[in-house]
């Protein structure tokens, strides 16, 4: 029997985008790879950590629920000055399949990224409490709230590294593919089986209107600032992730880049969950083809 072709992972970050890391892994396991190091940051971190517990199925099922507008009710808003969100619900609703054990316990090497803003450097986890890294690597500078910890404060990995290839454990032998969901490429559009779109978007525009209602608590901020501040927020932190994954890139060249379009979703569309997937596993199917038939 042949060996399965050993793959060092890594997943960028950039939100509802990286839902497509699923499909990813999907498709390298159908195809045969073995997975046996995954490093992530961001939503990458998140995917990756799920995948090392072995909780990828129960996840997708989950988060395949989200569609149905189930999103909106795990938010918990806060206007602090640190950030939009708190993230309690939606993380504590988690911990069904993201329990919080050490990352050396895990059952393949696992490294996931943030950014502690007071020291200015990456924080990279290889140890420690598996949710606790989790939750600092996902911390979008002003929409989730940062994770203070040992006098450092935490947030998204993204902000210096999005794509964290050097810090991946690699083996003789195997094969480093990166996922970039930032990708300045034409976007794939995928068929759903069995979705309404039209249904699933305006009930997405329907609770759209609820955020921005609990935002429109504080007087002072008028909708069309709330509006430009999302707009604004979510086109920066776009650019700037896609300008750290190019630099990455330039240092350090994966074996296998399998690029998602940054125009596939924004940031926020948890309720595309499974086109993201889709999006994803053809994503892989293609770059895996011309990476062989090259």
């Amino acid at each position: 029997m042949q060996e399965k072709q050993k793959v060092a992972l890594v997943l960028s970050g950039g939100g509802a985008r990286g839902i497509a890391h699923i499909g990813v892994i999907d498709e390298l396991e159908k195809q045969g790879y073995e997975i046996t190091s995954i490093a992530g940051t961001s939503m990458g971190s998140l995917v990756g950590g799920v995948y090392a517990l072995g909780k990828i199925d129960e996840f997708r099922d989950w988060i395949y629920t989200l569609d149905k507008g189930k999103v909106f009710r795990l938010v918990d808003f806060t206007l602090s000055k640190q950030g939009l969100i708190k993230g309690d619900k939606v993380l504590n609703k988690m911990k069904d399949f993201i329990p919080d054990i050490q990352i050396e316990d895990l059952p393949l090497p696992y490294v996931a990224v943030a950014v502690d803003l007071l020291s200015k450097e990456e924080v990279i986890f290889r140890e420690g409490s598996l949710y606790h890294a989790i939750r600092a690597s996902i911390a979008i500078p002003s929409v989730l709230t940062p994770v203070k910890s040992d006098h450092k404060i935490l947030v998204d990995g993204g902000v210096l590294n999005n794509i964290p290839l050097e810090h991946v454990h690699r083996i003789d032998g195997d094969l480093l593919i990166a996922v970039n969901v930032n990708a300045n490429v034409p976007s794939h559009k995928p068929k759903v089986a069995d979705e309404d779109d039209s249904k699933q978007l305006s009930g997405y525009q329907r609770k759209i209107k609820e955020f921005y209602g609990h935002l429109m608590r504080n007087p002072s901020v008028s909708r069309e600032e709330t509006l430009g501040y999302f707009s604004l927020l979510t086109r920066t932190l776009d650019l700037m992730t896609m300008h750290m994954a190019d630099v990455a890139l330039q240092y350090h060249s994966p074996d296998i880049l399998i690029n998602v379009s940054r125009e596939s979703c924004n940031i926020y569309d948890f309720y595309k969950a499974e086109e993201m997937v889709e999006t994803g596993r053809q994503m892989a199917i293609s770059t895996l083809e011309s990476y062989y038939n090259k």
